[in-house]
């Protein structure tokens, strides 16, 4: 077996490179990566180098949405044979913490976490990760799908924290990957008005395609005074803002009605942010915030089995490994063209 990973080897630049095929410890698998998807936190570190206090120092393999196939198991496997095809969560946590004790291991402050500083992420042939970490695909599932259930679970965890239910309004502001996730998800927990906002209309026209009840292109109206239009001034019952932009985070405590919730899943470019509290305030209206996930990987799984949730028309660009650089300059490039690049390793 040859391993061949993909590193970053400074900005904007990308270098493919053979490494050892990894052995697989106790409880834990050897992957062969099919698909991964390049998420915007790859894009930012490839572009800039940083995000925030996580710096990439030195060659990084990026990547951390994945899918693909066991080939070989460690001692003391239960629950995984070779041959089974696998959706990676990519968050290793210590399992010890009250985090971790308590079921919101997603907050874990020593979690392994892949393609974050300083641990190496998943654009290379073969990965050994730990079984209860790998999460087995029914048939129904291809692995090019297994690799969005990670972006898939940040939608639903978003939906989750709003509250959606069954009659919700929504506004979810920026139709980028996880913005349209967060509809699938909104769907799937049944809100019946959904509307989606953003300034590129290839991502507008997406939203529309995958069952949002109107979408709003911001460049051209003003789409909190649009919201209040259409709400007869009492606002939606979740505002749920993945575009990481200053103006859309301001806009929530425009758009929440009484009581609503307002759920920040985007992060913005600046961490200090002038926000009308007083508009919240009078509105008794919750925030609440948005950090990955934490027990949904099975959930997003069985909701993609039951044809609850169909991700595969998220995706508007696929790649091979050795076009890997090139996938990353038209992700920088030509933003109003994508939606979702994903790569097929083999």
């Amino acid at each position: 077996m040859n391993n061949r990973a993909a590193f970053m080897t400074g900005l904007k630049r990308m270098e493919i490179r053979e490494i050892p095929v990894p052995e697989p410890k106790e409880k834990e698998v050897l992957v062969k990566l099919e698909y991964v998807g390049i998420c915007g936190s790859d894009v930012h570190y490839y572009e800039h180098g940083k995000i925030g206090d996580f710096i990439v120092n030195g060659d990084f393999i990026l990547g951390h949405e994945c899918a693909g196939t066991v080939v070989a198991i460690g001692k003391g496997v239960k629950q995984l044979q070779v041959g089974d095809r696998v959706a990676l969560e990519p968050g290793v946590t210590c399992g010890q913490c009250e985090f971790c004790k308590s079921g919101r291991y997603n907050l874990c402050p020593d979690v392994e976490f892949l393609a974050t500083p300083p641990y190496h992420g998943c654009f290379e042939n073969y990965i050994a990760f730990p079984e209860n970490m790998a999460f087995k695909l029914p048939s129904s599932i291809t692995t090019r799908e297994g690799a969005l259930v990670e972006p898939l679970s940040v939608g639903m965890h978003a939906a989750k924290q709003g509250g959606v239910t069954l009659g919700s309004s929504v506004v979810i502001l920026g139709a980028g990957c996880i913005g349209l996730t967060t509809l699938l998800a909104s769907k799937a927990f049944g809100a019946i008005d959904i509307t989606v906002v953003d300034v590129i209309p290839k991502r507008l026209d997406k939203a529309l395609e995958l069952g949002a009840t109107r979408v709003i292109n911001a460049a051209e109206m003003d789409a909190v005074k649009l919201i209040y239009e259409l709400t007869d001034g009492v606002g939606v019952d979740v505002v749920m803002e993945t575009a990481g932009a200053v103006k859309t985070v301001q806009q929530t405590a425009y758009m929440v009605k009484r009581g609503g919730t307002v759920v920040l899943v985007g992060m913005a470019p600046q961490d200090i942010i002038e926000y009308n509290f007083a508009k919240l305030l009078g509105k008794e209206a919750e925030i609440k915030t948005v950090f990955r996930y934490r027990n949904i990987y099975p959930q997003a799984i069985k909701a993609m089995d039951e044809g609850l949730i169909d991700v595969s028309g998220i995706v508007t660009h696929e790649y091979s490994f050795d076009e890997i650089a090139e996938a990353f300059d038209v992700n920088i490039n030509q933003k109003n063209d994508v939606v979702k690049i994903i790569i097929k390793i083999d």
